[in-house]
């Protein structure tokens, strides 16, 4: 029997005005245009907002910084018509003097598209999603109307471009705030102090411990009920299910399934749920011999039990086995495609490669637990069982998250298990900023011709159905090069405390606080 207490506790009612988020783990920084982690982007999301944002637990665009947009016909022009009265957060390191207008975003976009942008020449730094979009070679010009109109001109048709500006990697800066920094010859402070238009604004932060922000008292949509919203980061999942069951924290960032059964029959606990459009998988070093040969990539995952893997993993069945780079429920799946469990196959592909004596890989765990991937360090040894039977010796190794991630953008990996959450549930949100050339980062990703122009060809279709066939071919590609081991796609649970009002689960499954309190 499980007896839930402290509901009441004293510490809990000192806290009445806060809202307190479990999360999985530290953020990267504050400037969302240099991540693309799901735990950064739960932070910056409540402190920057961009032009467009999609409707609360959907994937429709709605305005945010701009109250409307209009696109040519031929999908080539997008033009903006900006917000008035909106007012940048007013903090001990920055007071603003002026409204956001268009200024601010040529600032930020002038940083993805402009290499030699000043700031950008002050604070080096990698755009992930700008890059892996190709902005800087999409967009042919940026154009400051006036005061409260940008124009973006593309060079090329882009039906999937409205989407981008909802994307949290396009939360828009002050220009203004950054101008002092680069005056103080401290840019680089914009990824650690950061200011934004959104409903809270940042107030401390302690790594690996807890992220402060308080509520925007000049918010163009109106100040939050909650003044206090804290990120309590704990990287166990058992440690945040028994927090909220608590009351420590009031919401958690998405539980494994296997967590669910121990919050069930709760009072003062729900649980909710949406069907996901996210995948987790197994990227390969596309250049570090011998996972830089396709029928070694090949023969690697079609050694894999799946059915065993999900049986342990997925006890409850609400996870499914991703076949491609995206989800079934994602317009243009290939339904042709299979999986393949065939360890003899497997054996073969080696002997042919001249491998068949075996040999030694390193295969990275996921450090943390997501939907897709409840146990990374499980599901890891699993995957080393199966390739043992195959002669292939894998090594485990995990890093704290933010290192995991460093030393994977830099190929230091054979093999480290990664994932995606669309918020637009469009293929393109899953092919171009993960697996197109400009993603590759210098070969350690897929890079495949035949497969970006494929992409390239759906981007610019503005026939429907000859998208989505377009679509189809590029994911056959995909299958033949095998650059991921697709794992799974998931349901997302989040468990709210019972007083928790607003709160909204969206398919990415990240989180939004905007209007969220507690009674």
């Amino acid at each position: 029997m499980v007896l839930w207490g402290l509901a009441s506790a004293p510490s809990v009612q000192a806290a009445s005005k806060a809202l307190v988020y479990c999360s999985e783990s530290s953020p990267e920084g504050f400037d969302p245009g240099l991540w693309d982690s799901l735990s950064t982007s739960a932070v910056t999301t409540q402190i920057f907002q961009g032009l467009l944002a999609f409707e609360r637990g959907h994937a429709t665009l709605k305005p945010a910084l701009a109250t409307r947009w209009e696109v040519s016909p031929d999908a080539r022009v997008f033009t903006f018509t900006l917000r008035r009265g909106v007012k940048f957060h007013a903090t001990p390191y920055f007071t603003p003097t002026r409204d956001f207008n268009a200024d601010d975003v040529m600032f930020t976009w002038g940083r993805f598209v402009h290499p030699d942008h000043p700031f950008n020449k002050a604070f080096p730094a990698t755009f992930i999603n700008a890059e892996s979009l190709e902005l800087s070679k999409a967009i042919a010009g940026i154009d400051r109307v006036d005061d409260h109109t940008v124009r973006f001109r593309l060079r090329a048709p882009n039906v999937n471009f409205l989407s981008v500006f909802a994307n949290p990697f396009a939360g828009i800066h002050s220009q203004e705030y950054a101008q002092q920094l680069l005056a103080q010859g401290r840019a680089a402070v914009i990824n650690t102090q950061p200011i934004g238009t959104g409903p809270y604004r940042f107030k401390s932060y302690k790594k690996d411990d807890v992220v402060r922000m308080v509520a925007h008292p000049q918010y163009w949509d109106g100040a939050q009920k909650t003044t206090a919203l804290v990120y309590a980061i704990s990287r166990e999942a058992a440690v945040r299910v028994q927090k909220i069951a608590r009351g420590e924290c009031h919401v958690t960032a998405p539980l494994r399934d296997v967590d669910l059964h121990t919050l069930s029959g709760h009072p003062q606990v729900q649980i909710l749920k949406v069907q996901a459009f996210n995948i987790s998988y197994l990227s390969f070093h596309m250049k570090k011999p011998p996972t830089d040969r396709r029928e070694v990539r090949e023969a690697l995952d079609i050694a894999i039990d799946r059915q065993a893997l999900f049986k342990v993993l997925f006890p409850r069945g609400d996870a499914t086995q991703a076949v491609s780079a995206f989800p079934p429920a994602v317009p243009g799946f290939n339904t042709r495609l299979r999986n393949e469990y065939n360890p003899q196959r497997a054996r073969q592909l080696l002997q042919s490669a001249g491998l068949g004596q075996g040999f030694d890989i390193d295969l990275w765990a996921l450090p943390m637990a997501r939907p897709t991937n409840p146990n990374g360090l499980l599901m890891a040894q699993m995957i080393q069982q199966d390739w043992a039977r195959i002669g292939v010796r894998a090594r485990i190794v995990s890093y704290e998250w933010g290192e995991y991630l460093r030393r994977a953008n830099q190929g230091e990996h054979h093999v480290y298990m990664s994932g995606w959450s669309s918020g637009t549930g469009q293929a393109d949100d899953f092919l171009t900023p993960n697996l197109t050339c400009a993603a590759s980062r210098g070969g350690i990703k897929f890079c495949n011709r035949e497969f970006d122009a494929l992409v390239e060809a759906a981007r610019t279709e503005v026939d429907v159905n000859k998208r989505l066939a377009l679509i189809e071919q590029a994911q056959e590609v995909f299958k033949r090069e095998r650059p991921w081991i697709p794992m799974a796609h998931s349901t997302v649970y989040i468990p709210i405390r019972k007083d928790v009002k607003g709160f909204i689960m969206a398919p990415n499954g990240t989180v939004d606080f905007e209007g969220v309190y507690r009674e």
